[in-house]
């Protein structure tokens, strides 16, 4: 195919590139001006084309050739955009975040995968390593049956594919959440307060990656709300109730993730209201011992004053009986706060 200048060839920035002929594959263009030509003049044609982190440069040729909006262009080749729908003349720009969990480091990280839509063609952009385009062509060509739809089809699948994971990753979410859970309200085994740190860091750890699912989620709902239920471009009515389809999956992705966003709330303020019945019982334990320890300071610190004239100061039995007097008063002193439970 050639390149911006005419005559050269891009590098490998196009991961894949095929027609598409009555849901058959028919071979990769040479042209991407006739390709497009063809695939024009025939109803049942399209070309596909799958790019990777491409330049400005390296997609020029791209852009040219379909006539793809700039400022849907510049979306694409800057990423960091929030999953949405828009509409330009000729075509259908689609931005999706999938993501990918790591259990070992209880970290989700989400990629970027936008889609230009036509009446004859699909270009789709991908940043980062969580989509799952290769397996979505893989099944879409060994069904012809969808892929003869056009490129709606694969706007479908790319869709039911990336929401489909959504589900994976909720479900894997939820799995690591009941065992942090269970660390949390196991027995208390006097831990340090350098674990309980370690807890709760855990926990907001774990609430930040439950709030990047919801990024890559939550706003995908109304852009497939509009492929659902209002007439867009070069998206057939009858393609309406797959996308139906696929909402219906997100809102319980949705509704996961929010409980599980709440179940996270509230397993911290569990924790830290752990950590204060723990603190309040160390506090009665140490006011119990001091209560005790009161007693024979201050009958010590009485008899320790230097004064001449002090009551049974002459006494030979005042100084065992002193002692008795504290022992006695600490000992019950001690039976009390046990029976109440401080020591």
């Amino acid at each position: 195919m050639r390149g911006p200048a005419g005559g050269g060839r891009i590098r490998p920035v196009i991961v894949d590139c095929a027609m598409y002929r009555a849901g058959r594959r028919t071979g990769v263009p040479d042209d991407l001006s006739d390709a497009l030509a063809v695939c024009r003049g025939r109803g049942d044609t399209f070309l596909w084309i799958g790019t990777h982190e491409p330049t400005e440069d390296e997609f020029a040729l791209v852009t040219s050739e379909f006539g793809l909006h700039r400022l849907a262009v510049e979306d694409a080749l800057r990423a960091h955009q929030r999953p949405k729908l828009e509409v330009y003349d000729g075509s259908l720009f689609v931005v999706l975040k999938p993501v990918v969990y790591e259990p070992e480091g209880d970290t989700v990280t989400s990629g970027e995968l936008m889609l230009f839509i036509g009446d004859s063609f699909v270009v789709t952009v991908r940043h980062g390593e969580g989509a799952p385009l290769a397996a979505v062509r893989r099944r879409l060509e060994a069904d012809p049956g969808v892929l003869r739809h056009g490129p709606a089809a694969v706007l479908y699948a790319v869709c039911d594919a990336v929401v489909d994971h959504y589900i994976e990753v909720a479900g894997e979410l939820q799995e690591d959440l009941e065992e942090l859970e269970e660390s949390v309200f196991a027995p208390a085994d006097g831990g340090s307060g350098r674990a309980a740190r370690r807890t709760a860091a855990r926990i907001y750890g774990f609430k930040r990656q439950v709030l990047e699912f919801r990024r890559a989620a939550g706003p995908l709902a109304e852009p497939m709300a509009r492929l659902a239920g209002a007439a867009v471009p070069f998206v057939p009515e009858r393609a309406r109730l797959f996308f139906r389809d696929v909402g219906d999956h997100l809102t319980r992705v949705n509704e996961q993730v929010d409980g599980l966003d709440r179940l996270l709330s509230d397993i911290l303020a569990a924790h830290l209201a752990q950590q204060g019945v723990q603190q309040n019982d160390d506090m009665r334990k140490i006011s119990a011992w001091a209560a005790m320890a009161a007693v024979p300071t201050m009958v010590a610190g009485i008899y320790g004053m230097n004064f001449r004239y002090m009551p049974e100061l002459d006494w030979v039995g005042g100084y065992p009986a002193v002692l008795v007097l504290m022992v006695g008063v600490v000992y019950g002193l001690h039976r009390l706060f046990k029976r109440r439970g401080w020591l």
